[in-house]
C-alpha cells in the first residue's frame, strides 16, 4: 500500500528561496547552511525549518507577550497548512506568486509567511527584519507583510508592493490616511499566535476603507456576556477562542473592534475604552503614547495619558481639551512622559512595565 506523506510534507514544486527551488530534503541542507553559517535573522529561519521539516505533526510556537506575559503554545502543523490555503484563497494568491518576507521568524506571522510559500508555490526573497525593509529594493512583488513601523517608512516604495497585510501593532490615524491614497491594495489584520495569524481583515486602501473587519474563509463570530469576540475557525484551531477583545458585532463575519477589555477604565462608573481614546488623539500626538487607568481614591480609577520622549505635558492636555471630539469624561486626568517605553520581546508597547516605570502600578 502506497503511504501518502502529511501535507506539511509536501513542498510545492514551484516554491522558491531567494530565487532557488528547493524540495524536502534541500531545505534540510538549507537550514543546516543557514544555521551554522547564516545571519542571526537567518539562524531563526534555519530553526524554523527544521522544526517544520522534523517527523512530529505539531510544533511549539512563542506568543508575543503584548496582552500578557509571553508563553509557549503547541500549534497543530495541519492547521498551520490550512491557515496558508485560507491566506491564498482570500487574496487570490497562487503558484508563483513572487513575495517578500521582511518579518522575524522567531515568531508567528514570519513563520507563517513562509509557510504559506511552501504551501502554496510562492517565489519568496527573505530580507533582515529592519525598519525601512524596501529602500534598497527595485523588485516588484505581488503580496507582502509588515508591522507598522516599516509601513510607516515604506510609504514612498509601497507602489513595490500589489498586496500588502499589516499586523503587531496598532495603526495610528496618521498612517490610515496616508494609505488611504496609496494604489497599493492594503488591509489591516486580526488575529493572534492562537489564530496562526489573521482570520479577519479590513481594506485601508483603494478608497474602500472600512472599520469593520472582514472574516477569512470557515471562519464564525459571535460575542460573550462581555461583548467579547468569540472565534469559531475548526481549521486552524480545535478549541473556540474566546478573546478579551470588546468589539460590535455586525454579523458572524463582521466586526468592529472596539478595544481591549483589559484594558477598559471603570472611573466613576463610567466605563472607557482607551483604544478609543488613543485613535481620537492620535492626530494630535507625533510621539508613541497610550491611555490607562491607575489607582484613585475617589474614582475607583482615574485615566491617565502617558507619552514617549519630550512632551510638554500642560500643553497637550490644553490641546486635548480643545479637541471636539473629545467629552469631558475622555479628558486624562494626568499626563506623563518618559523618555523610552518598556517594550515586549516583538517591540511592541508593555502597558504595563512602563507605567511600573513610572511608579503608577
Amino acid at each position: 500500500m502506497r503511504i501518502v506523506s502529511p501535507i506539511y510534507k509536501n513542498i510545492h514544486p514551484k516554491f522558491k528561496f531567494n530565487g532557488i527551488h528547493y524540495d524536502f530534503v534541500d531545505l534540510k541542507e538549507l537550514a543546516y547552511s543557514l544555521i551554522k553559517e547564516g545571519q542571526e535573522y537567518e539562524v531563526g529561519i534555519g530553526n524554523f525549518l527544521m522544526d517544520w521539516l522534523d517527523d512530529s505533526d505539531s510544533m511549539q510556537v512563542k506568543t508575543s507577550g503584548s496582552t500578557g506575559i509571553p508563553k509557549i503554545i503547541t500549534l497543530k502543523k495541519e492547521h498551520m497548512v490550512n491557515s496558508a490555503l485560507a491566506t491564498g484563497v482570500f487574496f487570490k494568491l497562487g503558484a508563483g506568486a513572487k513575495t517578500l518576507n521582511c518579518l522575524s521568524v522567531n515568531f508567528i506571522a514570519g513563520k507563517m509567511m513562509l509557510v504559506r510559500a511552501m504551501v502554496l508555490g510562492w517565489e519568496m526573497d527573505f530580507v533582515e527584519p529592519s525598519a525601512n525593509p524596501l529602500e534598497l529594493s527595485s523588485l516588484h512583488y505581488d503580496f507582502g507583510a509588515m508591522v507598522p513601523i516599516q509601513v510607516q517608512n515604506s510609504i514612498p516604495y509601497l507602489n513595490l508592493i500589489t498586496t500588502l497585510i499589516i499586523g503587531g501593532a496598532p495603526i495610528s490615524q496618521e498612517l490610515k490616511l496616508s494609505l488611504s491614497r496609496v494604489n497599493t491594495k492594503v488591509f489591516e489584520t486580526y488575529g493572534m499566535t492562537e489564530t496562526i495569524t489573521h482570520i479577519a481583515v479590513k481594506k485601508l486602501s483603494d478608497g474602500s476603507v472600512t472599520n469593520n473587519f472582514n472574516a477569512l474563509p470557515n471562519v464564525v463570530f459571535t460575542k460573550d456576556e462581555r461583548d467579547c469576540l468569540v472565534i469559531e475557525a475548526p481549521k486552524v484551531s480545535d478549541a473556540i477562542i474566546v478573546t478579551n477583545d470588546v468589539v460590535n458585532l455586525i454579523s458572524s463575519s463582521e466586526f468592529q473592534w472596539l478595544g481591549r477589555y483589559d484594558n477598559v477604565i471603570n472611573s466613576g462608573g463610567v466605563k472607557l475604552i482607551p483604544e478609543q481614546l488613543e485613535s481620537k488623539l492620535s492626530s494630535l500626538i507625533n510621539s508613541r503614547f497610550f491611555v490607562s487607568g491607575i489607582p484613585d481614591a475617589q474614582l475607583g480609577k482615574k485615566m491617565v495619558l502617558v507619552v514617549e520622549g519630550n512632551v510638554d505635558t500642560e500643553q497637550l492636555h490644553v490641546d486635548i481639551k480643545s479637541l471636539n471630539s473629545i467629552s469631558k469624561y475622555e479628558i486624562p486626568k494626568e499626563i506623563f512622559s518618559v523618555p523610552k517605553f518598556v517594550e515586549t520581546g516583538s517591540g511592541k508597547v508593555n502597558r504595563a512595565e512602563t507605567l511600573r516605570l513610572l511608579h503608577l502600578e
